[in-house]
């Protein structure tokens, strides 16, 4: 396994693969997660009580967004303060930033479950779906902060050099996952329950293996008594706001996305959408695994003022997401209609617009991978506001204006080109700026090199 002391001299290339796998693999678990869900209770509880779920699913993941926004914004701290040979202050960024996201969803699981009816009603649940909603997000909520401490647990296992094990609680919670839904939905017959049952034991016992890191020998991550500073707090919510950009923003473009294929192409084309965003979803946790896997090289690296391998491991990350987001285009170009139909069977028509829309739309995976490595990496070396720019170009400031004219200006059909629109503009608009402004961006704790 990769530890912390053989970051620093160990060659780049294999050090970043070493965390790429782990990460894209528990990425691409926790998405598959979401859809085996659906899967179970569709054929084994029925159509109304996966719209029940369905609504359930975006309050689960503000739950995940809060993790993810605490989670990454305290192990790139972390990652700092072992770079700069400061294992005090890690040891307290950890304690911190655990106790803080305990405190935060609890306080919000209370809210959620004391006002569970009328939050479901605003999420769209109506007096047929309620009863589905209730059942599932009663057991989902009073298990919730499990399900954050192991995103938590598995960001700062990565940060703490130890991303296969990070992996493994991920693979197992989905494996147990996938098992007790079967055993609940159609042995026991638990119905909607059981789902949230599985979810629930399954994330509990994915937790408990991240915790073996605590026995190992080379483990960096220890909780201390005195923890508490308001600066450091501040840098957590800060730091980490981009990732919370990420997950919070994924709903808003799916509803401005269901809205306008609703308007512009009926009923036929919310569902060609639909099938279309299962691929996108799996794809963009491909994405986000570049992401996790650099980002505690990266924050690493910036503690320990390593300019050059810094340097090259953006590189690194930039050329990978290229090579990446290339071969998902040519790809979905040359085998839409496989692609689409592996997510169910479908009228003609639908196929085809689904088909001759993801030939379109994946144009925007060349520039996606791009985006987000530059995020990550200005996430991970401080630089926030850079980072929070590129996240509000690429989901709402390029994206709703996209969105609203290209339909209008040039027809139905390219809705489907918002995506790569919003996606090449950000990241020819960030290229720019960094061209022109090469010391503003790289300026900070780690210096500036040609």
């Amino acid at each position: 396994m990769t530890t912390i002391n053989s970051i620093e001299t160990r060659p780049l290339k294999p050090l970043f693969l070493s965390y790429l796998f782990p990460a894209m693999i528990g990425m691409l678990l926790m998405s598959v997660n979401i859809l085996v869900d659906g899967i179970f209770v569709s054929h084994g509880v029925g159509p109304t009580a996966l719209a029940g779920v369905n609504i359930a699913v975006p309050i689960f993941s503000i739950l995940l967004s809060i993790s993810l926004w605490i989670g990454m914004g305290g192990a790139t701290l972390y990652s700092i303060s072992l770079g700069e040979g400061n294992k005090k202050r890690a040891h307290q960024i950890f304690t911190l930033a655990f106790t803080t996201m305990l405190a935060v969803v609890l306080t919000l699981v209370l809210l959620l479950l004391v006002n569970l009816k009328e939050i479901a009603y605003i999420f769209g649940a109506s007096d047929v779906t309620y009863p589905y909603v209730q059942e599932y997000l009663h057991v989902i909520l009073i298990f919730g902060v499990f399900y954050t401490i192991e995103n938590l647990l598995s960001i700062f296992i990565r940060n703490d050099g130890n991303p296969k094990l990070a992996m493994m609680g991920l693979i197992t919670t989905s494996i147990l996952n996938i098992l007790l839904n079967y055993v609940f939905i159609f042995v026991l017959h638990y119905g909607v329950k059981g789902c949230a049952l599985a979810t629930a034991i399954s994330t509990i016992i994915g937790m408990s293996v991240l915790c073996l890191h605590f026995f190992r020998k080379q483990s960096e991550l220890k909780f201390v008594s005195s923890f508490f500073s308001l600066s450091d707090l501040k840098k957590i919510f800060s730091i980490g706001l981009p990732s919370f950009i990420v997950e919070a923003s994924m709903a808003i473009i799916v509803i401005l996305y269901n809205v306008s294929f609703l308007h512009y192409l009926g009923a036929n084309g919310v569902t060609a959408y639909a099938m279309v965003n299962y691929i996108h979803t799996v794809l963009l946790t491909v994405f986000l695994g570049i992401g996790m896997a650099l980002q505690p090289l990266v924050s690493y690296h910036h503690g320990a003022r390593l300019t050059k391998r810094l340097t090259a491991l953006l590189k690194i990350g930039l050329a990978t997401a290229l090579i990446l987001g290339l071969s998902i285009a040519i790809i979905a170009m040359l085998f839409p209609s496989q692609l689409i139909a592996l997510f169910g069977d479908s009228t003609f028509e639908i196929r085809q617009i689904a088909t001759q829309g993801f030939v379109q739309f994946a144009i925007g995976y060349v520039f996606l991978g791009l985006n987000m490595v530059l995020a990550e990496f200005f996430q991970s070396i401080e630089k926030i506001r850079l980072a929070t720019t590129i996240m509000l170009l690429r989901s709402i400031i390029l994206f709703i204006p996209a969105l609203l004219l290209l339909p209008k200006l040039l027809g139905a059909q390219a809705i489907w080109w918002t995506f790569p629109v919003a996606e090449g503009i950000t990241a020819l608009l960030i290229f720019l700026y960094i061209r022109r402004n090469p010391r503003a961006v790289f300026s900070n704790s780690v210096g500036f090199q040609k």
